[in-house]
């Protein structure tokens, strides 16, 4: 992928003018625990105890399994160098199928459980998606949104293959440049670990890192593209799987290309939600009396930015990509985001200053919302998503691809389409057009989707719960616009974390109102 070929990412919060894929991350986690714990106030102290597993993963060298500990110590980066986050490396396989061959250091970090220590159920391992996320910079930032669960877990998270401190993929000019010179620089500054970032390749890591933290199962946290590391672990290790929240799922029936025209019109119809309200309920309302005015509008506006960009502010500029991106950026804070989209859009209209709309989705990060962590990975989200997928088009499937993109959306097609572009040229192969996630045998799996989801549409969440297979996938649907649910929407929050503390699913077919109640 390169700056002239965007994707949007199965994730929220994308940043401006991102020209690779759009990754945007959504929810993130943390919090937990000291070296003592309390079984109430007033009574003396317990120490912790330290859980163990008899499973360790079956075909790996002792002395990654019974022969390797992790050595939690102080984090040493900012903003991890605190007393309450402990680091620590764990070493892996590169290539799983050659196990006694050469490893790698997934960087790793955790906070301590702070309930009663007889409560303490085990780990919980968290992915906040992307891909490109690294999870040692993202726990820290979103400390409170999992508070509720810190009496019974560590709060563990990691950088995942790629990204981060965990053999970070290079593919810029020289070796220390982080942007993207294109597939051949990455194929030349990163080629040797390139063919072993993949999702399932972090799967397997996953299984290793629920041993040495103690686990009989794994229980796990995934969002966006999260949720499908999660269920190819589930697909791998069905009788591992512990409690497993998949929230705001991917689609695991869609290659690429489906997933640009469905995620396309799920931003466009979440473009027309906003749009619709913005006429009945905003005083002045930018884009218009209604949809099809809006488009018209931002037809117009498109037009204009795309012979001037805008100016935005530090010397950067808004064009017309940007302004479809950007739109998209507030959508998926759902209705928090439509209020200070319409201020954006007015001040890009009427005194053509982009800076608002560019910065300020970004600027809204909340509790309950997520912002784009610095240190997101725009070439480890190429680079994953090229090795996943084993979809290489040729020039004349490219083109219908691309059309029907842009047909797609009369507002954001344009920007969405040069995704199709993605692995084009990736030089090495995909491991498959669609992953296996079918997990018969494991325990029940929550999978949690919104129905006004822009990133990963809600259809996606029923077929993601159809294809874990019968008795596996348990469905909890929130009737929110934005991309995820947890923890904004209460009754959502208290579904997942009573299974997450309890084991017990919702009901099927049970469903959370909300703000498209």
């Amino acid at each position: 992928m390169s700056d002239a070929h965007p994707i949007r990412s199965r994730r929220p919060g994308l940043s401006t003018g991102a020209r690779i894929i759009a990754g945007v991350v959504l929810l993130v986690i943390g919090a937990v625990g000291a070296w003592l714990q309390h079984d109430a106030p007033g009574r003396s102290a317990q120490p912790r105890t330290e859980f163990t597993a008899d499973n360790p993963p079956t075909g790996l060298p002792p002395a990654l399994t019974t022969g390797q500990h992790l050595d939690w110590s102080g984090c040493t980066s900012v903003p991890t160098a605190r007393a309450d986050y402990e680091c620590a490396t764990m070493k892996t396989p590169l290539d799983y199928q050659k196990p006694e061959g050469r490893t790698i250091e997934v960087a790793l970090i955790r906070r301590r459980a702070t309930g009663p220590n007889d409560r303490r159920i085990g780990s919980l391992v968290l992915n906040f998606g992307g891909p490109g996320v690294s999870g040692v910079q993202g726990l820290p930032e979103h400390l409170d949104q999992y508070k509720p669960l810190l009496d019974r877990y560590d709060l563990i998270s990691f950088d995942p293959r790629g990204v981060g401190a965990t053999i970070p993929v290079r593919c810029g000019k020289t070796a220390d440049d982080t942007g993207y010179a294109g597939a051949d620089a990455c194929a030349e500054r990163s080629g040797a670990f390139l063919p072993y970032i993949g999702t399932s390749h972090t799967a397997r890591d996953l299984d290793l890192m629920r041993y040495l933290l103690g686990d009989e199962r794994l229980h796990y946290f995934g969002v966006s593209y999260g949720t499908a590391l999660g269920a190819v672990y589930a697909h791998l290790y069905p009788s591992h799987v512990g409690r497993l929240v998949l929230e705001a799922p991917v689609d695991p029936t869609e290659d690429l290309s489906e997933e640009q025209v469905s995620q396309v019109k799920a931003v466009q119809a979440a473009f027309d939600r906003f749009a619709a309200h913005c006429a009945a309920r905003i005083r002045h309302c930018p884009t218009g009396d209604g949809p099809e005015e809006a488009a018209r509008r931002m037809a117009r506006l498109a037009d204009r930015l795309e012979k001037k960009p805008a100016p935005a502010g530090d010397g950067s500029s808004l064009d017309a990509d940007d302004l479809a991106l950007s739109v998209g950026d507030h959508l998926v804070l759902g209705t928090d985001g439509w209020s200070p989209l319409a201020k954006a859009l007015t001040a890009l209209i009427d005194h053509n200053d982009g800076g608002p709309l560019s910065n300020g989705a970004a600027d809204m990060g909340s509790a309950d919302r997520t912002k784009t962590p610095p240190d997101i990975s725009h070439v480890a989200q190429t680079a994953i998503t090229c090795a996943d997928s084993s979809l290489r088009p040729d020039v004349e499937r490219l083109a219908r691809d691309e059309a029907r993109v842009k047909a797609a959306s009369p507002v954001f097609g344009e920007a969405w389409s040069t995704g199709v572009y993605l692995c084009y040229d990736w030089p090495f192969e995909g491991e498959r057009v669609t992953p296996q996630v079918n997990a018969d045998g494991a325990a029940p799996v929550l999978v949690v989707g919104g129905t006004g989801d822009p990133t990963t549409p809600y259809p996606g969440a029923r077929h993601m719960a159809r294809a874990l297979g019968e008795g596996v996938g348990v469905l909890l649907t929130a009737e929110e616009e934005g991309h995820g649910t947890y923890p904004q929407n209460r009754c959502v929050m208290e579904a997942v974390d009573t299974y997450l503390r309890t084991g017990r699913t919702p009901a099927a077919g049970t469903v959370c109102r909300g703000s498209m109640s």
